[in-house]
């Protein structure tokens, strides 16, 4: 029926309104989906009309009204909403709803200098048109509301200034398999795009935000780390300033290594001068990360490294809390502390840590991460030597300090250096590991520039992705995934820019990669198996060295075919030493579980062909990338069925896969009793992984007497991850009190060992 009322089209058209298009929608969003009324729909939508209203804002008060009715008993509002947000996006993006002729996208796109002109240089119509062939844009309708509130918010093609959306999801996947595949033969590439736009459409490997929003575009920056290491000199502080400039502009996620920058009062050009110390740098390089918002994906970040023994470090520990002044804090970066087994040993031993400058002892940094006897024989050197400045602490008063700041902030971190070297992709004589990356799970070398084009530095790169194991039906379907996303991160690697030289050098000859995974709560709920009661190790050592092992087997067919990476001769791969030669033998006390797969063959195949690759394999947090395919995140257990998150749109709500059949089978974060079975699974994963693993530590006070987490748990935990192996912890949770539904919001921004069992 036709109301006298008029309607504001969005091509600014007016017409009468008619209620029973509004009806045709919702009855069309609604098809195939359990427990969802459109008439409820229609009645929170409270729409009042008026003569004129904008058919858009008609569309949006309808998708707010379906999005506010997801609940665990209705879950699939969330893609009710979603289709209807869909429906809107391509109205917006092409007027209709039907999505335009893939070439005709391209064209336009390329003509206002929105999609990469070298996509009309590397394709002609009839490979477009069979590229066309290939999409199913029906694969719209399965993402989840905040699936497609992300893509409109990250990932889609857009003004930023004025919000105009120019493209839908399934020309993003297409596009990026097109431009990641448009080197290879033209015999073959068109059925690699084929199978990875499938996997990528179908949520069975997961992009980072990187390359989801940029690949495809003029910008051509897709790593998701950068690792810049800084020497002690004015001019190589200046060079990792501007480096992180220049990549923080671009996307990326910064690692800052400062710990060789020397302690306040040490003499400079022969005691002309003293030093200011090192809170001033750490400014400096504070506001380096926060010069650039990252085009509005999203807001410059940065991890900064020191060691525990560094003369400043009681200063540096607290340099994060809210007490104190400017002048004496720098709040808006974080912190990794590095640490090793001479550490952990003077504190169970109830020693004592010796503080020193790192440029009045020499070469002791450096063999804090290449050389642990030698590190051993020098500091216990430098201990006994009167005439080097020193100060002598409790190593159980250092530790506490340590754990207070990373209680109460979440965000002090904590990286074992000597695993990171002892269990690594590299040779650590030749190529050490001295820091992480912002998220803790990238370990690659670096070396300190001395200016922006230095060509003795090394400024390391890592480009990541992940497997979804939700849907991932067996470890066998990992081989002909791997396969896929080695070769298409590869082929990026050559595909990108790179504004910093000592980056691509280190980029083009090491070519790293860091494939995780996503879902791993879901997977272990589906499997029927927890994360605190032993019960997932043996699934889980199982599924990791599957994962390690099909990516190194991709990793070395492709050496096969394309060579193996320059500096492989750097690597522990190319000495012949895998990661389940390395790993911490602690480990089999948990977990019986065999190997199951040929190692001893692959051994021999990287011998003889090498690998493409120097690292193929890191666990990420995954916290944004995950909801696109509306996935749990990375490794960690949800806080509750529903995930809230907090957007720029507003509250969105994320409800768990397959909660009405599973609801019994997940166990939610703050159910779980300790970290210990967590941190078990994470040494696990360790195994098997040859980067690092952003792995958290999460406390509720409520466990404990005076609703207060004792000191003694604090360091029993991080005494149980360096006993399993782990490389790298990563926040510090603690519940807060709200419900478990919203404590998403709260994530800081994104049994046990008894006394005297933790050996190291």
């Amino acid at each position: 029926m036709n109301h006298r009322l008029l309607v504001t089209k969005r091509d600014s058209r007016q017409e009468y309104l008619d209620l029973d298009k509004i009806h045709r929608v919702l009855d069309w969003a609604a098809q195939g989906l359990n427990n969802v009324s459109i008439s409820q729909v229609e009645l929170r939508s409270h729409i009042q009309f008026y003569n004129g209203i904008k058919t858009s804002d008609i569309h949006e008060t309808i998708i707010k009204a379906a999005a506010d009715l997801i609940s665990h008993e209705a879950s699939d509002y969330q893609y009710l909403a979603a289709r209807l947000a869909i429906f809107h996006l391509r109205k917006k993006a092409y007027g209709q709803f039907e999505p335009p002729k893939l070439y005709d996208q391209v064209i336009k796109m390329v003509k206002i200098g929105k999609y990469d002109c070298h996509l009309l240089k590397d394709y002609n119509n009839k490979e477009f048109e069979l590229m066309d062939s290939f999409i199913d844009h029906w694969r719209d309708m399965n993402f989840s509301y905040a699936a497609v509130k992300q893509l409109e918010g990250k990932y889609l093609v857009q003004n930023r200034i004025n919000g105009k959306i120019y493209e839908s999801a399934q020309f993003l996947y297409i596009l990026i398999a097109a431009c990641l595949f448009s080197r290879y033969p033209k015999n073959t590439r068109m059925n690699y795009i084929k199978r990875f736009y499938d996997a990528i459409s179908t949520f069975k490997i997961s992009l980072p935000t990187p390359i989801m929003s940029g690949v495809r575009t003029p910008t051509r920056q897709f790593s998701s780390c950068v690792l810049i290491e800084c020497a002690d000199s004015l001019n190589s502080i200046n060079a990792t300033a501007s480096a992180i400039v220049k990549y923080v502009s671009q996307r990326a996620g910064i690692g800052i290594n400062a710990g060789r920058i020397r302690a306040l009062g040490s003499p400079i050009r022969g005691g002309e001068a003293f030093h200011t110390g090192c809170i001033p740098f750490y400014k400096y390089f504070q506001t380096a990360v926060k010069s650039c918002s990252q085009g509005g994906v999203r807001g410059g970040a940065a991890t900064l490294f020191y060691p525990i023994w560094h003369l400043e470090v009681e200063s540096l520990l607290v340099l994060k809390n809210n007490r104190g002044v400017e002048d004496n804090r720098v709040r808006h970066i974080d912190y990794g502390v590095q640490i090793n087994k001479l550490m952990y040993t003077r504190l169970l031993n109830a020693g004592n840590i010796t503080l020193f400058s790192p440029s009045d002892v020499l070469n002791l940094y450096d063999a804090f991460f290449s050389d642990q006897e030698r590190f051993d024989f020098l500091y216990a050197k430098y201990e006994k030597n009167s005439h080097i400045r020193k100060h002598t602490l409790k190593a159980i008063d250092l530790f506490s300090l340590l754990m207070q700041e990373r209680n109460s902030t979440g965000r002090i971190y904590i990286q074992n250096v000597d695993h990171c070297n002892t269990h690594s992709a590299f040779n650590s004589n030749i190529a050490p590991i001295r820091q992480s990356n912002l998220c803790l799970e990238i370990t690659l070398p670096t070396k300190p520039i001395e200016n922006i084009n230095d060509a003795n530095g090394e400024v390391s790169l890592c480009t990541l992705s992940a497997f979804n194991l939700g849907v991932i039906n067996c470890p066998d379907d990992l081989e002909e995934l791997s396969d896929l996303i080695v070769r298409a991160l590869d082929a990026l690697l050559d595909y990108q820019d790179y504004p910093i030289p000592s980056a691509k050098r280190s980029a083009i000859n090491r070519r790293t990669l860091g494939i995780g995974i996503i879902n791993f709560a879901y997977f272990l709920a589906k499997n029927g198996v927890r994360y605190s009661d032993g019960s997932a190790n043996n699934l889980t050592h199982k599924t990791f060295e599957a994962i390690q092992y099909y990516l190194l087997k991709a990793s070395n067919n492709l050496a096969r075919e394309q060579g193996a990476c320059t500096l492989f001769n750097e690597t522990s791969y190319f000495q012949g030493i895998l990661p389940i030669d390395t790993y911490k033998k602690d480990l089999d006390d948990i977990c019986k579980e065999p190997l199951h797969l040929d190692w001893e063959n692959l051994r021999e195949q990287i011998k003889i062909y090498g690998l493409r690759n120097s690292t193929v394999s890191a666990l990420m947090p995954s916290e944004t990338s995950s909801q696109i395919s509306n996935a749990t995140n990375g490794i960690e257990p949800p806080r509750g069925f529903i995930s809230i998150k907090a957007s720029k749109d507003g509250i969105l709500r994320q409800v768990v896969p397959e909660y009405e059949r599973l609801k019994d089978k997940y166990e939610l974060l703050w159910d779980i009793p300790s970290n210990n079975g967590y941190l078990q699974l994470v040494g696990l994963m360790q195994k098997f992984v040859d980067q690092a693993i952003s792995s958290n530590t999460n406390y509720d006070p409520n466990r404990f007497t005076n609703g207060k987490v004792p000191m003694k748990q604090l360091l029993k935990d991080i005494l149980t991850a360096y006993k399993f192996g782990i490389k790298t912890l990563y926040y510090q949770n603690t519940r807060d009190g709200a419900e478990d539904t919203q404590n998403d919001l709260t994530i800081p921004i994104h049994e046990n060992c008894e006394s005297g069992a933790c050996k190291i």
